[in-house]
């Protein structure tokens, strides 16, 4: 039986990777953009699909296990490699204990809104459960991601096609807050927010060695699966956006349970409670499978130790999954104080922007590595890629930069203790 995956598992991870908890909170935070929020979405579509051009490209060129940090190697060498790596795996697994919360949170009105004793006890079971299912190898995973992807799309669809029948074009309502912002700063501040959900279109490409003719199969999912969810977020939140009045939808605290009340009065909206877990569950798979792949392409690379590559007999980069996810739980533990979780929640966001120069960092080795080609229009994909990404971190908050440098500078006693030591021995 063969350890690899096809085109359909490869589509339903580029997908599910993208698709996570923030398609159910973020047109609460558009609504003060009114019509503007529409237009949000299509420039953060259009730089996240040049973005999925630039990591198509390079994964064809590349078709590796390890993602960002194989790219930035052949660009600029081990020791950008080694950092582009740390970051992007840190930032990872602790974007997946921010999702594991988010999906046993969903679940809450299951148990009356009553699940604070119970609540640190579900969490760990639902990562020990997804770390058994990878485990079983990236063949399981990718069986497992594709059901839940029919689900969470044919979800996705339904929901929107019914609220356009209730749909009313004067719920679109600009906040006064933001009339009183340029249309730049108006598109800026918007476009940011919708960005954010483009996060992890990229994962794919970290298990290039486990994909049947990755240079083939995976730019071609990445470009497809991005356009889908540019697809997929724009309908969803045109149809709640119109469905809601504006002032109303800025201040609910779950907008999906709103429209199936409207939509289907009664006991319905509980299900938006298990939608929304299976959506988040099918993230948490795709994000917890990357981080394993990244940690194994490190350490195939010599730039992580060599316990990371060690596997199970499924092919399975073992030791390095069972350490995300006890890094996972200590912070799930923490993270169950109320106080501490505010914390580590508005860390979780930086590890978003943290994202950003990863992209950046893989834009501009798409240019390095192109440039002797003189091919202008992988030049111009580039160029795009890279001034989008400029724009985003231009309009960041500079103590958010600031602390997203944290994740590279945690790296840096293993560079010097462990990565400099040994490079230094085997000179």
């Amino acid at each position: 039986m063969s350890n690899k995956i096809g085109f359909l598992a490869v589509l339903a991870l580029v997908i599910s990777s993208q698709i996570g908890s923030g398609i159910f909170m973020l047109p609460i935070s558009l609504a003060p953009y009114g019509a503007y929020s529409l237009i949000s979405w299509v420039i953060s579509g259009f730089g996240a699909i040049s973005l999925a051009l630039v990591f198509a490209l390079l994964c064809a060129k590349f078709p590796e296990t390890g993602g960002p940090h194989i790219y930035v190697k052949h660009a600029f060498g081990s020791t950008a490699a080694f950092f582009v790596g740390w970051t992007y795996w840190a930032s990872s697994w602790v974007g997946s204990t921010a999702v594991t919360v988010a999906s046993i949170g969903y679940l809450a009105p299951l148990f009356h809104n009553d699940m604070q004793n119970i609540r640190l006890l579900l969490e760990i079971t639902l990562i020990l459960a997804i770390m058994l299912i990878n485990l079983r190898g990236i063949t399981t995973v990718g069986h497992v991601e594709l059901l839940l992807m029919i689900v969470k799309i044919t979800i996705l669809f339904a929901i929107p096609i019914a609220a356009l029948f209730f749909f009313d074009r004067n719920n679109f309502i600009v906040s006064e807050k933001v009339s009183n912002l340029t249309i730049s700063q108006i598109f800026a501040r918007s476009s940011l927010l919708t960005l954010w959900c483009f996060i992890g279109l990229e994962t794919v490409t970290a298990s290039a060695g486990s994909v049947e003719n990755p240079s083939k199969t995976i730019p071609r999912a990445i470009v497809l699966g991005t356009f889908s969810v540019a697809i997929i977020y724009f309908i969803n939140n045109l149809a709640i956006m119109g469905l809601i009045n504006g002032n109303h939808l800025a201040n609910s605290k779950a907008p999906y349970v709103d429209a199936i009340k409207i939509v289907l009065p009664g006991s319905w909206y509980l299900i938006v409670s298990i939608i929304a877990f299976i959506v988040s569950t099918s993230s948490l798979n795709a994000w917890f499978l990357a981080d394993g792949q990244v940690a194994l392409g490190l350490a195939k690379d010599k730039l992580m130790p060599q316990l990371f590559a060690k596997r199970n007999k499924h092919d399975a980069p073992f030791c390095g999954m069972i350490i995300n996810m006890l890094g996972i739980l200590v912070l799930l533990v923490l993270t169950s104080n109320k106080n501490f979780a505010e914390q580590v929640t508005s860390i979780i966001d930086v590890s978003v922007v943290s994202f950003l120069f990863l992209y950046l960092a893989c834009s501009f080795a798409f240019l390095k590595v192109n440039v002797q080609e003189k091919n202008y229009c992988k030049f111009l994909i580039g160029s795009v890629a890279v001034l989008f990404c400029c724009w985003i971190i231009y309009e960041t908050p500079i103590n958010t930069l600031l602390m997203s440098s944290l994740f590279p500078l945690s790296g840096t006693l293993i560079y010097l203790l462990w990565y400099h030591k040994a490079t230094f021995l085997k000179a």
